[in-house]
C-alpha cells in the first residue's frame, strides 16, 4: 500500500530516540514531528536528510488500517505496548 497524503499516523504516533532533522534529541510518541507541514505532509521527504529510520517504515494495512483514525489508533496502540515501563 502506498502512504496516505496528509495522514501522517506514523510522523506523530512512534517515539524515536535517534536525532532527526530539527528534532536532535528525537522525538516523544505523540508529538508531530517537526518536518511536517500544515497538510501532515513531510517536508523533507526525498530529501538527503529524510532519516533511514523513516525510510524503513513501510506502509501496510496492519498498522495503517483503512484511514488516519484507524492508523492513529493502531500505532499509538503498538507504541504503548513496546514502550519501555518507565
Amino acid at each position: 500500500m502506498k502512504c496516505r497524503s496528509g495522514c501522517a499516523a506514523c510522523c506523530i504516533a512512534p517515539h524515536i530516540s535517534t536525532p532527526i532533522p530539527n528534532m536532535p534529541a528525537g522525538k516523544p510518541a505523540g508529538v508531530p514531528c517537526s518536518n511536517l507541514d500544515a497538510q501532515l505532509n513531510c517536508k523533507i521527504w526525498n530529501d538527503p536528510a529524510y532519516p533511514a529510520l523513516c525510510q524503513a517504515f513501510i506502509a501496510d494495512q496492519e498498522h495503517c488500517g483503512n484511514n488516519r483514525v484507524q492508523a492513529l489508533h493502531i500505532l499509538n496502540l503498538l507504541e504503548a505496548e513496546t514502550a519501555p515501563d518507565v
